[in-house]
């Protein structure tokens, strides 16, 4: 079945994912909320830009299919 060398490596494992995730650096909360903020109006932005092109194109296609 399982090898003892197996399941010795999952302790160890653990342990040093562990370790790991204390070495990560949380942005504190007012880090948070402005990225969030950025986010947010960047992705509103990028969708009334793709709005507009898509709003131009049809119009396009309409025009030369009206030909």
């Amino acid at each position: 079945m399982g090898n003892s060398a197996e399941k010795k490596a999952r302790p160890g494992f653990f342990k040093a994912l562990k370790a790991e995730f204390k070495k990560i650096s949380w942005p504190d909360r007012q880090a948070t909320l402005k990225q969030s903020i950025a986010v947010v109006v960047i992705s509103v932005v990028v969708g009334m830009i793709i709005a507009v092109l898509d709003y131009v194109v049809k119009y396009g296609v309409n025009f030369l299919t009206s030909i």
